[in-house]
């Protein structure tokens, strides 16, 4: 047994490496291209993904998101829906800081987030509000799926774990308890009886159907 009421499934997937990845720069909305290791990242992860036989695509319009959707969507055959509520976190003037240029110039901001505390870090969005704009184009998707069908959300590793909180109903404070998503990775969220369920995270081969008590 699955433990899925109505059959439907939600991959997760991750974008690949860029240049601000390995120099450890907060991305947030700006637009950063795949290195060519984050490239091949998005190539080899695809064909593991194709093997789920997706029904559907949607992706972050920022460009890291957009070529690593498309290299599913060449071995699916699968047109990609790109919406711009999938982008990262708008962070204002965080975003091309290091860890420690954030640390030295928003102290108090940085440690008021890490607690947990709703912050809008450089000015920008809060987590509530990133989820308010993503979770919506991913129910939108997964309303058109077949019963049994599978959509593939390609976004971004905040994104994706604001999105993932709101939709298992975790409050908004323990979301930071979803570990983060390695390049190229992804989560799986299946519809339950009772809900979402969080079935997968921070994968990088196919999941492996659960065999025992807990399905």
């Amino acid at each position: 047994m699955s433990g899925r009421a109505g059959g439907r499934r939600v991959v997760f997937w991750r974008h690949g490496q860029t240049s601000w990845n390995l120099e450890g720069r907060f991305q947030g909305s700006t637009d950063i291209p795949l290195t060519e290791t984050g490239l091949a990242q998005a190539r080899r992860a695809a064909r593991l993904l194709a093997a789920l036989r997706p029904d559907a695509i949607v992706s972050s319009d920022l460009q890291r998101a957009t070529a690593t959707a498309q290299q599913l969507a060449e071995i699916t055959g699968l047109p990609v829906k790109h919406d711009p509520g999938l982008r990262e976190t708008y962070a204002g003037t965080w975003q091309g800081l290091t860890n420690t240029e954030i640390q030295a110039q928003y102290a108090e901001q940085y440690r008021l987030w890490k607690m947990g505390e709703p912050v809008r870090r450089g000015g920008g969005e809060l987590h509530t509000e990133v989820a308010d704009r993503a979770v919506p184009v991913v129910l939108d998707a997964v309303e058109r799926l077949p019963d049994e069908g599978t959509l593939v959300v390609v976004s971004h590793g905040g994104t994706i774990r604001m999105a993932i909180g709101r939709m298992l109903d975790l409050p908004a404070h323990s979301w930071e308890a979803l570990g983060g998503l390695s390049n190229c990775c992804w989560s799986v969220l299946g519809r339950g009886y009772r809900g979402w369920r969080l079935e997968e995270h921070n994968a990088g081969t196919l999941p492996e159907p659960v065999i025992g008590d807990d399905t």
